[in-house]
């Protein structure tokens, strides 16, 4: 279970930088529920702590919590893995997710910029300088394929 982490890369810094959190402590501890937030609600908890406490979020800030948000969002779908770099996202899907295929398909027939690599990938390609928006990239293309289809692992806990 440990291993079932989805790898999220924006191409970005993606940190608390030390002077807007200089406490290392803190910024482990933050690093750390983070890392092991479940829900997106407990993101939006925390972003809502380390903004009352420290103000507006950098740059490098925003992407972290992109990265745990894309996270969140994308482990229900199957997604092993997101390469976001500027002008190609990746997205890698365990062997069969758990997504109507239909939906896969309209979504690429609909989209000139998004094509199947394989069995496992989408690439889509289009030109995003900012990792804000490849994060948002990401999410409306996983959002396109509606609810996941309830997994039977999942079921079985």
């Amino acid at each position: 279970p440990l291993a079932v982490t989805t790898d999220i890369n924006l191409h970005a810094p993606a940190l608390l930088p030390d002077d807007y959190c200089g406490d290392v402590h803190l910024r482990l501890s933050f690093y750390k529920k983070l890392a092991t937030a479940k829900k997106a609600e407990q993101i939006d908890a925390l972003l809502e702590e380390i903004v009352d406490r420290f103000g507006k979020l950098p740059a490098q800030a925003q992407t972290l919590m992109d990265v745990h948000r894309l996270r969140v969002l994308s482990q229900p779908y199957g997604v092993t893995k997101v390469d976001a770099a500027p002008g190609v996202i990746t997205i890698t899907f365990r062997k069969n997710p758990p997504i109507d295929s239909m939906k896969i398909i309209e979504m690429i027939q609909k989209n000139k910029h998004i094509k199947l690599a394989g069995n496992e990938k989408l690439r889509i390609e289009r030109a995003l300088p900012d990792a804000k928006d490849r994060a948002q990239m990401v999410r409306d293309v996983l959002r396109g394929f509606g609810k996941p289809i309830a997994d039977t692992v999942a079921g079985a806990r």
